[in-house]
């Protein structure tokens, strides 16, 4: 959000319901994706423990197609219920255009997601959660809970979509299920550490900023306009925000 705040003002669902139907799980926008998460693995349904600790709703990580260790949201997408500003719509999995890190959603950002119908698999519960507890133990190490900051803020590079000379330069062992960490880009062009105000470069990992003080979004907007460039100079890629901005012009 700008420094100038918001003109405007700002919903949150709080609608929370959770529902099974065998391996489907019908559950509200409004429930934090942790506690999904939590219920899943405690009832032995797998598809979700890879997203443990990542923050949000529910309706975000829909919007967003969130996810990590390989494996997004849109796997277990079977509908999902949304307003459109007139009317409640329900579309299916096909129809939410999913692509990585996208949706139908970020392009229509007035749709409200009410909620969704996931397809998982049974599985079981005791590995699930022992499989959850210790990705969230690393990436607490990675992202502090005291840390003031909103993940990685760039998307990762599909090495698919890549010019091959540029695809050439990267080392095979970074390539993880056809995606490349933005953060070796990132530590090509010195990113490491970098500063300006008290908005930081985590000097352990080039794709992580965050705020070490009294970090302005100025500033913040600042840090993601200079490593943008870098990367464009050094390898003549666009390089995508993850992060969504509020208030600025």
């Amino acid at each position: 959000m700008a420094d100038a705040g918001f003109s405007g003002a700002v919903l949150r669902l709080v609608n929370r319901e959770i529902r099974m139907e065998g391996t489907t799980v019908h559950v509200d926008g409004g429930v934090t994706l942790q506690t999904l998460v939590d219920f899943t693995c405690a009832r032995g349904l797998q598809g979700l423990e890879t997203m443990t600790g990542i923050p949000g709703s529910v309706g975000a990580a829909v919007y967003g197609n969130a996810g990590a260790y390989g494996h997004s949201i849109q796997e277990l997408v079977g509908a999902v219920r949304f307003h459109d500003g007139r009317t409640v719509r329900e579309i299916d999995n096909a129809g939410c255009e999913f692509q990585y890190r996208e949706s139908i959603f970020k392009r229509n950002k007035a749709w409200i997601i009410i909620g969704a119908s996931l397809n998982m698999q049974a599985g079981d519960a005791a590995a699930l959660t022992e499989k959850a507890a210790g990705i969230l133990d690393i990436r607490n190490k990675k992202y502090p809970p005291t840390m003031k900051c909103a993940g990685s803020i760039f998307k990762n590079f599909l090495l698919a979509n890549l010019p091959p000379e540029v695809a050439a330069q990267v080392p095979v062992k970074v390539v993880i299920e056809g995606k490349i960490p933005s953060a070796w880009f990132l530590e090509q062009v010195g990113a490491k550490g970098l500063r300006v105000g008290d908005i930081q470069v985590a000097d352990y990992h080039a794709n992580l900023i965050y705020n070490d003080g009294a970090g302005t979004a100025r500033d913040l907007r600042i840090v993601i306009a200079d490593l943008k460039e870098r990367i464009r100079r050094r390898f003549g890629i666009p390089l995508e925000e993850e992060v969504q901005y509020i208030g600025f012009e």
